[in-house]
């Protein structure tokens, strides 16, 4: 792949089998449990067997190896297994990996994976504890020191620019809260299901990090979920309507940090997802036009808005104002901020629900679904698609 042409990825592969954990917020069961558990629902839901798999994907971050998962899987000899770095981030990447390896024929079924107890074990949201040092930590260095020591308070620092650049208020990040939150409240599997709230309530919950609320903030899960991926072949020939890998790309911008890009020209977009935007409209040869359901990475509100206005669904500072239109079904399954917060990769499972027709919040006749990563890091993003 080249950010100078299209790549010849799309078509190749396909997502064959989704399958997830409960979403809560004490499993009660080791992160290793919840990852086999998740692979084994994703392999039933594909109709194929661990003797089939041959590939394991999973996050940097990710405490339960492929190898070990392949072992608690009763999974056999494997040709192909990878990791990808930069948390939330990793998503999209880990399928596009998959597609990578069925594509060039180092594998033909591949599991990608994520499972942690991040509420009951690692709260993500509690800082940086602990961190041994690294060259890609030093750049914390500079702002630890300041009292930036979480993830809310990174992202508070673009937010606060992003509402001064454009003249807005923080309000207009509730219009994230209040969309994912509606579709959440239809979901059965989601935490905040039955649970709908308004652009009142987001403007009453307490301040975390100004000017991002409570609500503005996704939530602290355990859980796992697992995606098949084969070539699009051996898909015809499975029980699910296969989601095609229609493009899939990875991005990270000019002075590039993880999430806390502070001294790049400027703070009110995302360079990062800006770079896997145009791959992924250059690859696929679509346009935001043709997008159906946009599946957006949605740790903290302000950065929906953000990737909006980098995918080019709207122009600089109107993020709030289309979510506001619902221009685009956006977070079908209720997002991080509503199902889970499960680094991405339920979002995944939903575009794969949209394709197939199963969702919840159904989009009627959706056949292309956006996925983007985490956003402030090195991301991913893929665009799925319905066979012919």
């Amino acid at each position: 792949m080249s950010i100078r042409r299209p790549d010849t990825l799309g078509g190749k592969a396909a997502v064959v089998g989704i399958g997830a954990t409960e979403f809560s917020k004490n499993s009660g069961r080791s992160e290793l449990k919840l990852a086999v558990e998740a692979v084994g629902a994703a392999l039933d839901d594909a109709g194929l067997t661990p003797a089939d798999v041959d590939g394991l994907v999973t996050f940097t971050m990710d405490t339960s190896p492929e190898i070990t998962v392949a072992q608690a899987a009763g999974i056999g000899e494997l040709s192909f297994f990878s990791r990808i770095h930069y948390g939330g981030g990793a998503a999209c990447a880990t399928v596009q990996q998959a597609a990578l390896a069925v594509a060039s024929g180092v594998a033909d079924v591949v599991v990608c994976y994520r499972a942690f107890n991040e509420r009951s074990g690692r709260r993500f949201g509690s800082g940086v504890q602990r961190r041994e040092p690294t060259a890609e930590g030093a750049a914390l260095g500079w702002n630890l020191p300041s009292g930036l020591l979480t993830p809310a308070s990174w992202v508070a620092m673009a937010a606060q620019r992003y509402l001064h650049t454009y003249g807005l208020e923080p309000e207009v990040f509730g219009q994230v809260a209040v969309v994912d939150r509606r579709h959440a409240a239809r979901n059965p599997a989601a935490y905040f299901h039955g649970q709908p709230i308004t652009l009142a309530d987001h403007a009453a919950s307490r301040w975390i990090v100004e000017p991002l609320r409570l609500l503005d903030c996704c939530q602290e899960t355990d859980g796992g979920q697992a995606l098949v991926v084969t070539s699009v072949e051996r898909a015809r020939d499975l029980p699910r309507p296969l989601a095609v890998v229609v493009a899939a790309a990875q991005g990270a911008g000019r002075s590039q940090e993880q999430m806390t890009s502070f001294y790049r020209d400027g703070l009110t977009g995302l360079p990062e997802t800006g770079v896997v935007a145009r791959q992924l409209w250059r690859s696929s040869g679509l346009a935001p036009a043709d997008i159906d359901v946009g599946i957006l990475y949605d740790h903290f509100t302000p950065f929906v808005l953000m990737q909006l206005e980098e995918f080019g669904f709207c122009g600089p500072g109107e993020g709030g104002a289309f979510v506001a239109a619902d221009a685009l079904p956006l977070n079908t399954h209720g997002g991080q901020l509503g199902e889970a917060y499960l680094h991405g990769m339920n979002g995944i499972a939903e575009a794969v629900r949209q394709i197939r027709g199963t969702s919840v919040n159904q989009v009627a006749g959706a056949a292309r679904s956006l996925v983007t990563a985490g956003t402030g890091v090195p991301t991913s993003g893929l665009i799925l698609g319905a066979d012919g």
